[in-house]
């Protein structure tokens, strides 16, 4: 279910033929907020390349508790899901490193 939604949101909110969300709306909250450059709508953003390194600055994710995390990559097509892994941040990078490099 995280890889689809990520899915989804990578597609700028359609589902095969049909608009889910507005994709207004998905621009709006993967635009840097008042929060900081870094965050949209409960969306961390890649804005200055400082998240991910390694990654284009338009990837975004949404991280949740244990670990959880969607990743997006839309100049790549990529969607990446991590699950409960108490190193998740090194992890992740690994995984999405050896993927886009």
């Amino acid at each position: 279910d995280m890889g689809r939604l990520g899915l989804l949101w990578l597609r700028k909110g359609k589902w095969g033929d049909r608009q889910i969300v507005s994709p207004a709306y998905v621009k709006t909250a993967t635009t840097a907020s008042a929060h900081g450059p870094d965050y949209g709508f409960l969306w961390w953003l890649n804005t200055k390349g400082s998240q991910w390194p390694d990654s284009p600055k338009n990837s975004y994710e949404a991280r949740g508790n244990g670990g959880n995390i969607i990743h997006i990559d839309p100049t790549n097509d990529l969607v990446v899901v991590w699950r409960w892994s108490a190193s998740s941040a090194q992890g992740f990078r690994k995984v999405v490193e050896s993927i886009v490099n």
